[in-house]
C-alpha cells in the first residue's frame, strides 16, 4: 500500500501544475485584453439655462478596449424635437475652462472626425420627437489621459452640456 502512494504522489503533482499552468494560460490573454470603461452623467453649462437647456440630462461612456479601440456613446435627453447637435470628448473636466477644447490624437486615426480626422466626434445627432438623442464613435486608437469629458453643442454650436468621464 506504501509502495502505490509513492507512485500516486508524483502524479498528482503533476496534474496540479498542469493545470495550474492551463489556468494562468487563460487568465492572462483575460488581463491582457481587459478595457477601462469610464462613464459620466450630462449637466448643463452654466450657460446651457439661457439657451434653453436647463432640462438637459443624459448618460455617457467611453471604452478604451483591450484591443487598442476607442468606443463613446451619449444617450441624452431635453434637447429640442428636431435640433441636430454636436458631441465631442474634450480634454478637460467640465469645470476646468468649461472642458477646453476637443482631445485630439495629434494624428489621423481610423474613424477619427474633425481636423485631420484626429478627433471623437459621437455626432451629429438629431433629437427624435420627445427631445431624446444618442451618438456614438468608434477610432482605431485607445484614447489617451487626456479625453476627460464629452461635451454636447447646441446647433449653434455652443457647449450646452457636458459629462465628467471617471
Amino acid at each position: 500500500m506504501r509502495r502505490g502512494m509513492k507512485r500516486l504522489v508524483p502524479h498528482a503533482t503533476v496534474v496540479a501544475a498542469a493545470a495550474a499552468l492551463v489556468a494562468v494560460a487563460f487568465a492572462v490573454p483575460a488581463l491582457a485584453g481587459g478595457a477601462q470603461v469610464t462613464r459620466g452623467d450630462l449637466a448643463a453649462f452654466a450657460d446651457g439655462p439661457g439657451l434653453g437647456y436647463s432640462d438637459v440630462t443624459g448618460r455617457v461612456q467611453m471604452v478604451r478596449t483591450g484591443d487598442g479601440k476607442t468606443i463613446a456613446s451619449v444617450q441624452v435627453a431635453g434637447l429640442t424635437p428636431g435640433a441636430t447637435y454636436g458631441s465631442h470628448v474634450h480634454n478637460q473636466s467640465c469645470a476646468d475652462g468649461n472642458a477646453g477644447g476637443h482631445y485630439s490624437f495629434g494624428h489621423r486615426v481610423v474613424g477619427g472626425a474633425g481636423p485631420g480626422n484626429s478627433e471623437i466626434w459621437l455626432g451629429p445627432f438629431t433629437a427624435n420627437a420627445a427631445g431624446h438623442a444618442n451618438g456614438k464613435a468608434t477610432v482605431g486608437e485607445s484614447a489617451g489621459v487626456t479625453a476627460v469629458s464629452v461635451v454636447i453643442h447646441g446647433p449653434g454650436g455652443q457647449k450646452i452640456a457636458c459629462a465628467d468621464l471617471s
